[in-house]
């Protein structure tokens, strides 16, 4: 039997609406793991925002894997090694500060199990915070204060903006930097050439798993270059219209197990 990788995004398909991972689903991945192949959780959220997730997967004793800050680094739970990293340039941070205050977005990254604020935290930045289980730290002078080794930022904004601030923030350090949206209002600046699917494409010969044994669930924008390069690419039923462009198939929604569907179908 050829070892497959199931890759699995977090909100909004590992989780339901309520940020839920169902029996149903658990029981399922479970059966995956059971059976000799590879789990990895997929996320824009930091490593410390996982957690959770991965212990209710038991990932310590099944030896699963988290794919952290859209692939940035990918840390293995059974043995909580650090497997890849890449570091976001702290040169990037002045521009980005003006950028963020001149048209009035949230600016974050993060130290630890804190999400490190620019600004008065606004609804978004709040959102991200509640979503990874994290306090916010509101820091003055916030581009002196990041003197420490960071694997993104996150920018907020409107979503009938922030396709635009995407847009300019690609014309304008893209050639340093990774630059695109994870949700309508998150838009991700990583290191140069990182996203999900290069990270896999760095891990997988380390799993012993081919990218064409790899099978990519996910629905947000961030998404896409996983389901791109996967063997097989699912998109949610829940998915932003983009995602389900880019994919092979298309399962339930993450409040319908749709999860569920693709292990019994592909596994």
């Amino acid at each position: 039997m050829d070892t497959k990788a199931l890759v699995l995004d977090i909100d909004g398909t590992l989780t339901n609406s309520k940020k839920e991972i169902t029996e149903a689903t658990r029981q399922a991945i479970f059966d995956v793991m059971n059976r000799g192949h590879k789990v990895v959780l997929a996320s824009g959220r930091p490593t410390p925002g996982m957690k959770k997730a991965a212990a209710s997967l038991r990932f310590e004793e099944t030896g699963g894997y988290l794919l952290s800050f859209n692939g940035a680094r990918i840390v293995d739970c059974g043995t909580g090694q650090i497997l890849y990293q890449r570091i976001l340039p702290l040169t990037l941070l002045p521009g980005l500060y003006r950028f963020a205050r001149e048209n009035g977005c949230g600016l974050i990254t993060y130290l630890g199990d804190e999400v490190i604020s620019a600004f008065a935290p606004d609804r978004y930045v709040e959102i991200e915070a509640r979503i990874n289980g994290l306090p916010i730290r509101t820091v003055e002078r916030f581009v002196e204060f990041v003197d420490f080794d960071i694997n993104k930022c996150l920018m907020t904004a409107d979503p009938d903006r922030a396709e635009e601030l995407e847009r300019r923030l690609q014309e304008k350090y893209g050639d340093v930097a990774s630059i695109y949206r994870s949700e309508p209002y998150f838009i991700e600046i990583m290191p140069k050439n990182v996203d999900k699917a290069a990270s896999l494409e760095k891990m997988l010969p380390a799993l012993g798993v081919t990218r064409e044994n790899t099978v990519c669930c996910g629905d947000g924008f961030n998404d896409i270059s996983m389901i791109r390069y996967a063997g097989l690419g699912v998109a949610m039923g829940n998915a932003q219209q983009a995602v389900k462009d880019a994919a092979d198939y298309i399962t339930g929604t993450n409040d319908e197990d749709g999860l569920v569907e693709v292990i019994r179908r592909f596994f």
